[in-house]
């Protein structure tokens, strides 16, 4: 693409997230909502305003609001408030990601007679959770509770959780269709990666709280955080190690080691909403709904099922950690939305498995992201309502 073209491609792209933002919220929908679908119409599906390419082309964009989420994230989670729930929020994050895999592996596997390690992959990918979409919502509407403060840290050990468990579960499926046995050194590989991730991250924010020292105005400081997590991204890309994990833990490396790191987490507020709409409306624009001609049942069963897993294991998890009523019933509704990692593991399934399975499964999941990302915002919207954590006239 020329530069011309990029310009006019992230005009369009903009305008499109305003107006439809504007349109839908006239009916209490959230802003991501109105995203979304602006991109579906600006896209190849509908006006092809925005083509293929185009989308292509821009996915800087998206890798910058992923690193802007994750690095949220991780800033919102304070040691202090961990010390007091951290085994409550780990026994929910591990509950509500088995809930999810097993009831889809089982469904997948003894209802549906699909093969095991079809099963069993598909599986461990209902695992992931995205946090974009929730976290907008949160911002958006400026939501607080007990919900919001445990669904917080639950999504960022989310992602480490459901790495570890794809690593697993794709090497004893590999080993099944290879005929091989299973390999203890790819078991250990997504462990390493989850390690290493944590650790540059880590040790990033622990270097970062001593440059911050000799940082004052707010304008360098916006500059610092934006070169660091360019600089992180691209290692962790370089790498092949989770971004997202990266920059989460440099977030909480970052705002509990010092004062200047809590004022660095609110330095990228002012950049946050226009990098937000372009996030959204691209994947609107990316959503491509001739995916259901082929995999139209198994993309319902994985969708429906994977929902009452996480439901079910959230709200289980939940009691077991005496955690508040609101917490027990609604918590599970927030953790609809799957897109990015979910979207990144059915790649590394369909070289696994070959090209009939890994077609399929990456079908699946493409499929189920249209109905999350347009779905998951406002069912996280209506539980973070009856929960009491947004006002009603919101």
């Amino acid at each position: 693409m020329s530069t011309l073209e990029v310009l006019q491609h992230i005009a369009v792209v903009i305008g499109a997230s305003i107006l439809f933002s504007k349109i839908f919220g006239k009916f209490n929908f959230p802003d991501v909502t109105g995203y979304l679908i602006g991109g579906i119409i600006i896209g190849p599906m509908v006006l092809n305003l925005v083509p293929a390419d185009a989308v292509k082309g821009l996915e800087i964009i998206s890798e910058v609001a992923l690193a802007i989420i994750a690095f949220s994230i991780g800033s919102e989670m304070r040691l202090s408030a961990l010390k007091k729930t951290g085994r409550g929020i780990m026994l929910i994050t591990l509950l509500e990601a088995f809930g999810a895999f097993l009831v889809v592996f089982l469904s997948l596997w003894l209802i549906f007679r699909q093969e095991f390690s079809f099963s069993l992959v598909l599986g461990s990918i209902a695992c992931a959770t995205a946090p974009a979409a929730t976290l907008l919502v949160i911002r958006q509407y400026k939501a607080k509770g007990p919900v919001v403060d445990t669904l917080i840290p639950v999504v960022a050990l989310d992602d480490a959780v459901c790495i570890i468990a794809f690593g697993i579960c794709a090497s004893i499926a590999q080993a099944i269709v290879g005929g091989d046995a299973v390999n203890l050194l790819s078991l250990m590989k997504p462990v390493g990666e989850i390690v290493f991730s944590i650790a540059l991250g880590g040790i990033s924010g622990v270097i970062a709280t001593i440059l911050l020292r000799y940082i004052r105005s707010e304008g360098e400081l916006t500059s610092f955080i934006l070169g660091s997590m360019f600089l992180l991204t691209s290692i962790a890309l370089r790498f092949s190690l989770s971004s997202l994990l990266v920059m989460m833990s440099f977030g909480f490396a970052l705002t509990n080691l010092s004062r200047a790191g809590e004022r660095a987490a609110t330095s990228l507020d002012g950049l946050v909403t226009p990098i937000f709409m372009c996030f959204f409306t691209l994947s609107g624009a990316d959503l491509d709904f001739r995916v259901f001609a082929t995999v139209g049942l198994l993309a319902i069963v994985y969708v429906v099922t994977r929902v009452i897993g996480k439901v079910a294991g959230a709200t289980v998890g939940a009691k077991l950690a005496n955690m508040p009523k609101t917490v027990q019933k609604y918590l599970g509704f927030t953790l609809v939305p799957q897109a990015g990692v979910a979207i990144g593991l059915s790649l590394t399934a369909s070289r696994i498995l070959g090209d009939s399975h890994g077609h399929e499964i990456r079908t699946i999941i493409l499929a189920a992201t249209v109905l999350y990302e347009l779905f998951g915002p406002i069912i996280t919207k209506v539980a973070l309502v009856k929960a009491g954590e947004i006002e009603t006239s919101a």
